[in-house]
């Protein structure tokens, strides 16, 4: 779907007006609620990580969110398994 329509809905202009911008991200948003790949969408820009753009419907400072709450829980999952016996 994001494929049909301008790429200028995806990624900001440079120097955008806030209000502009958050318009811009919500209406990027709505096309990617229809798109039937958002989910691989978004698992492709955090990955990467893609640094820019409304991707899987999430904003790049969305993503950076996911990304770090994704390593903390990691971090955390790593901390709590258990130590192999020693034999």
């Amino acid at each position: 779907m994001c494929r049909r329509d301008e790429a200028g809905l995806f990624f900001a202009p440079s120097k955008e007006p806030t209000a502009a911008r958050l318009a811009r991200e919500e209406a990027a948003k709505r096309v990617c609620a229809r798109c039937p790949v958002m989910v691989e969408c978004r698992e492709h820009a955090l990955l990467q990580p893609e640094p820019y753009g409304v991707w899987g419907g999430l904003t790049a400072a969305e993503r950076r969110v996911v990304l770090t709450r994704r390593r903390r829980r990691e971090s955390e999952l790593r901390a709590a398994a258990p130590v192999p016996a020693a034999g």
